[in-house]
């Protein structure tokens, strides 16, 4: 069974601390600034509507995947208040710095969407918003069932010890989220990240259902990784490939957590 680490400010002294504080902070100020950026110019490009969440997917599955990889040995290259938590309730991460975390990530994602509405003159940055017909209730709930996809997937292939592809996490979570991105948009538009949600919200000033890609996702995540924990994880006993980091489960390799 999971056990929530509370963590204490003297984790702050610990070498890799700032390290991974200031990695999450740049890390999702890139992959904010990259997917909204997709975003924003698949909206500009005129194209079919099915043409543009196509390559909006795309965009959101790529950058996934190298941001992921290039954080992996950082931070955990987490970028996703719902993966922090979600791993603390797991007991892989100290709430201490989870909570740093999750502050990182907001203020990386609000500099990132800032800049862009800059950079482009004003032009709104694209954030999340329930489709016609979809209520709040029922937005919350598919931001919860997609992010529980998203942290089964994490937790059978990067959290698991019996993993089939080690290394292969960044790329199917990519995929994942992709996946998700087309899924949803006929219903909350699969944020899956409330740091995704949050940054455009701040930098165009609309809040209208924001509290949806929080509740959901925060919700989700945790459920899945208590899900997985308890029913399906390889028994608690580690081999010697494998040893406690202050990110995650490390192996002797290096490999961590990394989303």
């Amino acid at each position: 069974m999971p056990k929530l680490a509370l963590g204490h400010r003297g984790e702050a002294s610990e070498p890799d601390f700032f390290r991974g504080v200031l990695g999450e902070l740049v890390l999702t100020f890139l992959f904010v600034f990259i997917g909204v950026g997709a975003a924003m110019t698949a909206g500009a490009a005129k194209s079919d509507a099915g043409g543009d969440l196509t390559a909006v997917a795309l965009g959101q599955a790529l950058v996934v995947c190298v941001i992921a990889t290039a954080g992996f040995h950082i931070s955990g290259g987490h970028v996703n208040p719902a993966v922090t938590l979600s791993l603390a309730v797991g007991g892989h991460i100290t709430l201490f710095r989870s909570a740093l975390y999750i502050a990182a990530q907001m203020l990386g994602s609000s500099a990132a969407c800032v800049l862009l509405r800059w950079l482009t003159g004003g032009q709104a940055t694209p954030g999340h918003a329930l489709a016609a017909g979809v209520g709040p209730a029922q937005g919350a709930a598919a931001e919860a069932v997609f992010t529980f996809s998203l942290l089964l997937v994490i937790c059978a292939t990067i959290l698991d010890p019996r993993k089939l592809l080690p290394g292969a996490g960044p790329l199917l979570t990519g995929l994942l989220v992709g996946a998700n991105s087309i899924a949803g948009a006929a219903l909350s538009g699969a944020s899956m990240n409330p740091a995704r949600s949050f940054g455009p919200a701040v930098a165009t000033g609309v809040w209208t259902h924001h509290w949806v890609y929080w509740v959901g996702p925060l919700a989700g995540g945790p459920l899945a990784v208590l899900v997985y924990e308890c029913f399906f994880m390889a028994p608690p006993a580690r081999t010697q490939h494998q040893q406690r980091s202050t990110d995650g489960w490390t192996d002797i390799g290096g490999e961590g957590i990394y989303y």
